[in-house]
């Protein structure tokens, strides 16, 4: 089983940056891939970048350019840096494990872009 925290979320006037963590509990090693997905209210929960143990990056169209994902093995963490910030960014963002094929999520942490 696999606990997810994340932490980096806030309040940033468009143009700005931020960078979200999502810590694990295991080895990030033993979990094949991890993501970051964003909810913003009244709309579906989407993918926003992932990355494989093997170092596999994918992002969705809207991002690509803007943001990053990248991982600590060391430290068990995956990172998302995102860069020039817009309003329609904001939404809360969730990490996302898969361990032996079963999801992990995590609680999620809120970015609001202000205009």
């Amino acid at each position: 089983q696999v606990q997810l925290v994340e932490s980096g979320g806030g309040l940033v006037q468009a143009g700005g940056s931020l960078r979200l963590s999502c810590a694990a509990s295991r080895s990030i090693f033993s979990i094949n891939r991890m993501g970051w997905y964003r909810q913003a209210p009244g709309q579906q929960r989407e993918l926003v970048a992932d990355l494989t143990s093997g170092g596999i990056t994918r992002y969705a169209d809207s991002v690509k350019g803007r943001f990053t994902i990248s991982r600590d093995n060391a430290e068990n963490t995956v990172y998302l840096q995102m860069n020039s910030l817009k309003p329609e960014d904001t939404a809360v963002y969730y990490c996302n494990g898969v361990y032996y094929g079963l999801p992990y999520w995590g609680q999620g942490t809120q970015v609001t872009v202000s205009s």
